[in-house]
């Protein structure tokens, strides 16, 4: 059974993959960016897709990098904390040897 699923999600990204490749091949026609002032640039629409694709992934960790950094503080003062009370917790002297019941 797990055989058969490893084998299925392969299919998967095969599929997946050459779904992106048919697109990339039928979108090689130009295309053309229109910045500000008259400016412009020309590339492949494929590359201007790739490109957007990327811009939003950059954009989108950026914009998560503060709330990392607040996450990664707040777990280590946590972390932190459950250590102090844990070695406060502990006693100080060893507990007493158990002692084996009387009659025997």
């Amino acid at each position: 059974m797990k055989h058969i699923a490893w084998f299925f999600k392969w299919i998967l990204k095969a599929a997946i993959f050459f779904t992106l490749f048919a697109f990339a091949l039928n979108n090689q026609h130009d295309a053309t960016v229109r910045f500000f002032f008259g400016q412009q640039w020309t590339a492949p629409l494929v590359l201007v897709v790739l490109i957007a694709f990327a811009l939003g992934l950059v954009i989108g960790v950026l914009g998560m990098v503060p709330r990392w950094w607040r996450h990664r503080r707040a777990a280590a003062l946590a972390r932190r904390s459950h250590e102090v009370t844990v070695t406060a917790e502990k006693p100080a002297t060893p507990p007493p040897a158990s002692q084996p019941p009387y009659g025997i």
